[in-house]
């Protein structure tokens, strides 16, 4: 129970298969839903397809006969709106309430927009459901087009859409940023903009609980959560410290690798983390970059051009529009040393990019001048 109006209806997924394998997911995945129980009742978005039936009898069993009055779709992502059609069958009384985007998106997921049965709300619209009143901000590409989130001025509660939300179930413990971070540059870190604008159009609210359609209810220490979303959504710098990442065909470019750490630290460095691209979590890999403001990349070259693990890491950071670090560079090539030039290449577009003066080149096995060059490099990073 979130208050004494507004209860939780959602559920828990272990058996996830969203993602396309993209992300891993080993404590499972949450769909929130939520029910507001007032003169009238609302119900804030459904659930992923496989668990209709589960979500529909929580439903009943919170409202003990009493039938809900309306739907509330935040977002149509199908995780959150493959159980509308289901919902609008089981109640054919209640109204459907989302924005223009959002109906045009189920006439095409269910052949039909409800056009007999529907609210569609724009920026700063209101619904009154007795003593609690909604109102309904856009939150446009946060992470889809047609998204709005709701304010109920009575609790003060948000429900802000995927904004807010993580990676996990709800019956495993876990630390929220961990993860919440992994989710916000996996899923939402390509829209900094867009969610700075929301955070924006939000200031002035006075929230005391923050409902996502993924993980926990946000209560405590609000200022926390909201300060990182900014920090994220801005692409500041989170936490002090350097990210290696790096690909190794023969362990050279590893050794080299291990003699920048421990260079770093030597020369002050607190915290280094490390990420081999090749059989590293690559969500993982992108939240460290994005994490901390300096980092290194070292790799081979390879078929004259940069080795695939570390292209598409690359690849990875672009489409989320990482700007604002500072990168070093170790490359290595037998005899046509290149990842460099091309790694520098791929960067050309990016904004506030800066690169260290040390590179170092490697050809083959790491040498004492190369072991010069990467203590240099290290004293110039730190």
């Amino acid at each position: 129970m979130i208050s004494k109006d507004v209860k939780y209806i959602g559920v828990n997924d272990h058996k996830i298969d969203l993602f396309e394998g993209q992300y891993e997911v080993p404590n499972g995945m949450a769909y929130n839903s939520y029910l507001i129980v007032d003169e009238k009742i609302a119900v804030m978005d459904s659930v992923d397809g496989a668990f209709g039936e589960e979500w529909l009898s929580k439903i009943e069993a919170e409202l003990s006969g009493r039938a809900p009055d309306y739907l509330v779709v935040q977002h149509m992502e199908p995780d959150h709106s493959a159980n509308i059609d289901t919902f609008a069958k089981r109640y054919p009384e209640a109204v459907i309430v989302s924005t223009d985007k959002a109906f045009s998106m189920m006439k095409k997921f269910f052949g039909t927009d409800y056009a007999e049965r529907r609210i569609v709300v724009k920026e700063g619209d209101s619904l009154s459901l007795g003593r609690h009143t909604l109102t309904f901000y856009t939150a446009p590409m946060v992470h889809w087009p047609e998204v709005v989130m709701t304010y109920d001025s009575e609790d003060g509660v948000l429900f802000s859409a995927d904004a807010f939300g993580k990676f996990g179930a709800l019956d495993v413990e876990e630390e929220w940023a961990c993860e919440a971070r992994r989710y916000y540059f996996g899923i939402v870190g390509k829209y900094g903009a867009q969610v700075q604008a929301v955070l924006k159009k939000l200031g002035g609210l006075d929230i005391k609980a923050i409902c996502s359609l993924h993980g926990p209810v946000l209560k405590e220490n609000l200022g926390y959560y909201l300060d990182l979303y900014n920090t994220w959504s801005s692409y500041g710098v989170e936490s002090e410290g350097v990210v290696i990442c790096y690909t190794s065909v023969y362990g050279n470019t590893k050794k080299a690798v291990e003699a920048l750490e421990k260079g770093l630290k030597t020369a002050g460095c607190k915290k280094v983390a490390v990420n081999d691209l090749a059989r590293c979590d690559m969500a993982e890999a992108v939240e460290d970059a994005f994490r901390y403001g300096k980092m290194v990349l070292a790799t081979t070259t390879y078929n004259g051009d940069i080795f695939p693990f570390m292209r598409e890491f690359i690849h990875e950071l672009l489409e989320r529009g990482y700007k604002n670090r500072e990168i070093g560079i170790i490359e290595n090539g037998s005899w046509a040393p290149t990842a460099a030039r091309l790694i520098k290449k791929m960067f050309e577009n990016s904004r506030e990019i800066t690169f260290a003066e040390n590179t170092v080149t490697i050809n083959s096995a790491v040498s004492e001048e190369n072991l010069e060059q990467i203590k240099r490099l290290a004293e110039e990073i730190v």
